[in-house]
Formats: C-alpha cells, structure tokens, sequence
C-alpha cells in the first residue's frame, strides 16, 4: 500500500465515522449566522425610535419593569443589556420554574415590548443542536470536539489527495465538470468545493474549538504574542469580605452603568451581569459596536460599595488577548460585517455538503456495476497462433 493509499484509507474511514455529526454542526451554523439579520425582520421589539433629547433610563428602572410579573425572582440575579440607541433593552433572567427569558424593553420610556421564552425560540434551539446536539453539556463536549478535529485532519488529508502530481492537471483539479455524469458531476463536488473552502473552514473549525476546549484558545493566544506572557491579564478580580466598605448611595446596576459610561464614552453595547450576593464582584462589559464581541472594555465592581477593582481596556490589551476576544466574531464572519457573514454561510453550508458528496463518492464506488466484458472468438484470442487468425477472418 503506497502513502497516498494509506492517506485515502484514512479519508474515507474518519469521514464515515464524523459525518453526521459535522453535517449536523455545519448546516445549524449556516443557519445561526444571520440570526441576527433575521431576527430583526420578524422580531419588531427588538428596534426602537431614537431619541436624541432623551436619555436611557438607567439598569434599576428597566429590571423593575420587567420584573413586575415575575415577583419571585431577584433583580440581582438579571443581566440588563444596552444594545445601542435603535434596539430595545433586555433583561434575561431564569424564573423560578427554571426558563430562561428574557424581556425587551424600550430604553427610553420603561414599556415592555416583548417577554420571550428562549427555551423554545427557534435560534436558541439551533444554536444548542450546533453546541451539543441536546446531548448533556459533558458528552457534547467530547463527541462535537473530537469530530471537529477530525473534520480538521479531513481537510489536511483531502488536501494531500487533491493535489495533483502533475502542473497540467491543475485546472482539471479546480474546475467542476457541470455536464459528466453524476458520478463525476459528485466527484468534482467533493473535491474540488473542499479545496476551495479547505483554508476558511479550517478558520472556523478552529474558533469553535477554542470555544469547546479554551486550553486550546490560551496556547494560541500565547502563539499571538510571540511567546511572552502578561500575568497582569491572568489577575482576577476578588471581594475581600474582611474590610469594611460603605454601601452604595445608588442601587448598584445604576452606579455601575452611570461609571462604565463615563469610562468607557464610545461604547453602543454595554452588558451588565449580575450583581450577585456581596461574595462575588459584579462584572460588567462595554463594546463599540451593537451585536459585535471583539471591541470591549472589561470592568469588575465591589458587590457593595460598586468600587472599580478592576478595568481592562482594549487598548491595552496584549495582541494575544484580543486575537480571543475577537474569536467569537470571527467564528461567526461577522468581524468582517455583513461580507464576512455571507461567506461564513457559504463555507458553513459547503462544509455540510462534504460529508454527503464523500459518503455517496464511497457508496457508489462501493456498489460499482461491473463493465460486461465483450465476448472474443477463440481464434482472436491473444495466444491463437497467427496463422489460424487469419484463416478466422477469411
């Protein structure tokens, strides 16, 4: 068995082996990257007016507004969201009986717009499907991480397998035959759509896979910055319990929100977490732009006394740490706008087709009609000596 043999060998039995699973986790993620884009058609709470002469009230009205039907559950335990001057405000929490929702309000005046169950919403689905495929998050982890990296050895050994030993074979390498038979017509799909796609998908192969196993994100963060280590970006924010400190004059979320909008001017999305029971600090994120992760400047607050204990910038960030602040966006295309998304959807969705096209390459291989061989007269037979031949065909 030549190299090139044991290589196909390989091809063929891993791509059985993950190709459910990654057609399940490419075409949930085709479908999950305009969700947003989608989302803002048919779901009109999410925009409002406006309003320039009007400031956004602040986190502490917005919760007792989308609490008022939902008495059991504590205002520190919401996350409030900005999502910018155009988009309603949320405010997600759990409820006692256990589901996730979240309530869009209009920032300016207070209104509920919309209360949602995102249990059932169709992008919350499909997002868990693309995540874990419902399986429980411990199992997920393993069989949708190692059929991703799998999928990664796919496109190196599909790679070895397309290219062509010869310079003259290179445009028949790149080019589909639109009008062959299906069997050459699936072919060119296979291999040709998986060489083209081969160096984008592999992108977001990997930035998924940072999300499932952050070891993986860490080790290239520190690629990122040339081997150097920043310890000051390893420090987390810690309560110390034992010191005395003055409670807030203000509830807490509105002290929060009124700093990190004085620090952090520029920001269109600001994210407030919980507040927590006085133990933990309470986190808070500022980002430049609505519905983009990269750009943010990060701020951790005293539970009680709402004291800075700690505020990252952007700017200041190593490059390590921003290449994994920017993973997220870059999984999903849009760290390049509504181009960057569009592409994602056509490398997710080519991405979905390799395990089709491969898995029908192997079946008909497998199920190849034998050619009916001619019959031949024994006097043309090879080894019928000359003479009788042409005594055959006098």
């Amino acid at each position: 068995m030549t190299v090139k043999q044991a290589i196909g060998k390989l091809h063929l039995w891993l791509g059985l082996s993950s190709g459910l699973v990654v057609f399940i986790v490419s075409l949930t993620g085709a479908i999950f990257t305009f969700q947003d884009e989608i989302r803002d058609v048919t779901e009109p709470w999410r925009t409002v007016e406006a309003q320039a002469s009007m400031p956004m009230l602040l986190p502490s009205r917005l919760q007792t507004a989308a609490l008022a039907k939902h008495p059991g559950v504590a205002k520190a335990s919401t996350w409030v969201t900005y999502f910018g001057p155009e988009r309603s405000a949320t405010v997600f929490f759990t409820s006692p009986a256990g589901t996730p929702t979240q309530v869009y309000l209009n920032p300016y005046t207070g209104r509920v717009l919309h209360e949602l169950d995102l249990s059932r919403h169709f992008f919350t689905i499909v997002q868990e499907i693309h995540m874990t495929l419902l399986l429980p998050e411990a199992v997920a982890k393993w069989v949708v991480g190692g059929s991703v990296v799998i999928f990664l050895v796919l496109l190196g050994t599909g790679l070895a397998l397309w290219w062509p030993k010869r310079k003259q074979e290179r445009k028949q390498r790149l080019t589909i035959k639109w009008g062959s038979r299906w069997r050459r017509l699936n072919y060119d799909l296979h291999n040709v759509l998986g060489f083209y796609i081969a160096s984008l998908a592999g992108v977001l192969a990997l930035t998924g896979l940072f999300m499932l196993f952050p070891v993986l994100l860490d080790a290239t963060m520190l690629v990122a910055n040339g081997g150097r280590t920043y310890p000051q970006e390893k420090v987390v924010a810690k309560v110390d319990t034992l010191q005395a400190v003055t409670a807030a004059a203000l509830p807490l979320p509105d002290l929060i929100y009124r700093t990190v909008r004085r620090r952090s001017p520029q920001a269109e999305m600001v994210l407030l977490g919980p507040t927590g029971t006085g133990k933990d600090p309470a986190y808070c994120w500022a980002y430049q732009r609505a519905l983009h992760y990269y750009h943010r400047d990060e701020y951790a607050f005293h539970p009680v006394s709402g004291q800075v204990l700690q505020a990252r910038f952007h700017a200041g960030k190593s490059n390590g740490m921003k290449l994994g602040d920017m993973n997220y966006d870059l999984h999903t295309g849009q760290i390049l706008g509504l181009g960057g998304k569009i592409v994602a959807f056509l490398v997710s969705l080519l991405a979905a087709s390799l395990p089709v096209t491969g898995t029908l390459l192997w079946w008909g291989r497998r199920n190849k009609k034998p050619k009916a061989r001619a019959h031949v007269p024994a006097a043309a037979s090879p080894r019928a000596p000359a003479a009788s031949v042409r005594a055959g065909v006098r």
